[in-house]
């Protein structure tokens, strides 16, 4: 088939391709964005000319064996991010995004400034025990009977961070967050969508 053939196949199902760029091919690119965007959490990185991997968190350098420090960067027991991609079709066009309050700091870096609360208090000592694996015992010991003293843990580098938060004297914090981008344009997804948009085309023109 040559460029003419081709041009008049098309004109004569003019229709379907509408429908198809109208109404399909919205639904068929944003599933498509939606699950590239969640894979670089996967990887670890961002996809666009081959991976660029995200700076390493400090719970993983901290060499805890805890469930916690083994997750991924960006990466939690709810996964709250990654989960939060969503993808909303209309004709001609999709949007592919993440409202959540903290996507964009993480998707493009930069420096946050929280003023320090008893209640920010609270949760960075509950961070630094749950970073540390202490655990309050229930048990109460028998009378007469003294309790033993445990050797206290080396503290890692991220119980030492929320320690420090915990502590502070400051009224605000001034904490850098890294870049690790998860949204924005990349050339395997754009190849990816291409090829698929003309392979439906195909598919009308060939019924």
């Amino acid at each position: 088939m040559n460029v003419k053939q081709f041009a008049e196949e098309l004109a004569s199902h003019a229709k379907e391709v509408d429908h198809l760029m109208k109404r399909k091919l919205p639904v068929m690119v944003g599933r498509m964005a939606k699950d590239h965007f969640q894979d670089n959490f996967r990887q670890g990185g961002f996809v666009n000319g081959g991976i660029h991997q995200w700076p390493i968190t400090k719970r993983q350098k901290s060499g805890a064996k805890s469930a916690t420090a083994n997750y991924g960067p960006l990466l939690s027991k709810r996964n709250h991010l990654f989960s939060s991609i969503k993808y909303v079709p209309s004709d001609y066009r999709v949007v592919v995004s993440n409202t959540l309050l903290y996507a964009p700091i993480h998707n493009w870096g930069g420096t946050v400034n929280p003023t320090v609360t008893p209640k920010m208090r609270k949760f960075a000592w509950y961070m630094y025990n749950k970073a540390q694996g202490n655990r309050r015992s229930k048990a109460t010991p028998a009378k007469g009977t003294k309790k033993k003293r445990k050797t206290p843990k080396p503290e890692s580098q991220e119980a030492k961070f929320w320690k420090g938060m915990a502590l502070t004297k400051k009224k605000r914090l001034n904490i850098k967050i890294p870049q690790r981008q998860f949204l924005g344009e990349s050339e395997e997804l754009n190849k990816k969508i291409k090829q698929r948009i003309e392979d439906e085309v195909l598919k009308i023109i060939n019924t």
